[in-house]
């Protein structure tokens, strides 16, 4: 049996997880009764051959970007950890519209309460890229408010980013980046230099 090191959730969880976030219905060969659901079968009959074997470029986890250490202003040491973000899975959608490829971009993860960690809403940067080579044709940098109130045990939490939009491309050339990302906010600063010209 050959091995896998491709990280992936089971086939019930991905389901749970892409139904949360909006992104499509899932059921398993042995749940007939939900093909009879009207939804379902609504959703069936928008869905082509040609839109399941169209290329929906993969979401790759960054190196470096799976896990945010907080220590808020304190120096980076065990004792002063508020807590501990990891991303476990990602996952996405593709649609298409004219001339350009729009993607519903989503992952897990959990939030590890550290020694200094108190209970309330936590703000992790996440950043979304898409890049084509070297060009940049999308990057979001979002501050993801999540909710932790347990002290003694880690808190999932679900991200997703359904405004992914860029040319669709005559090659299967893209890149699609997710991860954690302390540095500043430059699609802001993007913007505010095309308001200038």
């Amino acid at each position: 049996m050959k091995s896998e090191t491709h990280k992936s959730l089971p086939f019930y969880q991905l389901c749970g997880m892409i139904f949360a976030v909006g992104l499509a219905g899932c059921s398993t060969s042995g749940a007939k009764d939900a093909s009879k659901d009207p939804a379902v079968q609504e959703a069936q009959a928008r869905i082509t051959a040609t839109e399941l074997t169209a290329y929906c470029p993969p979401v790759t986890i960054r190196e470096g970007t799976a896990i945010f250490n907080n220590y808020g202003k304190a120096p980076k040491a065990p004792e002063n950890l508020i807590y501990q973000a990891s991303i476990a899975d990602e996952t996405r959608s593709c649609q298409r519209n004219g001339g350009a490829l729009g993607m519903n971009v989503a992952i897990s993860g959990k939030v590890v309460p550290g020694p200094k960690f108190s209970p309330g809403t936590l703000t992790m940067p996440i950043r979304v890229a898409v890049m084509q080579g070297s060009n940049v044709l999308y990057s979001k940098l979002y501050r993801q408010p999540i909710s932790a109130t347990d002290t003694s045990a880690a808190s999932q939490f679900i991200f997703n980013d359904p405004n992914v939009s860029f040319p669709t491309p005559t090659a299967k050339d893209i890149q699609v980046f997710i991860g954690f990302d302390e540095g500043p906010d430059d699609s802001q600063a993007k913007t505010k230099t095309k308001k200038k010209k």
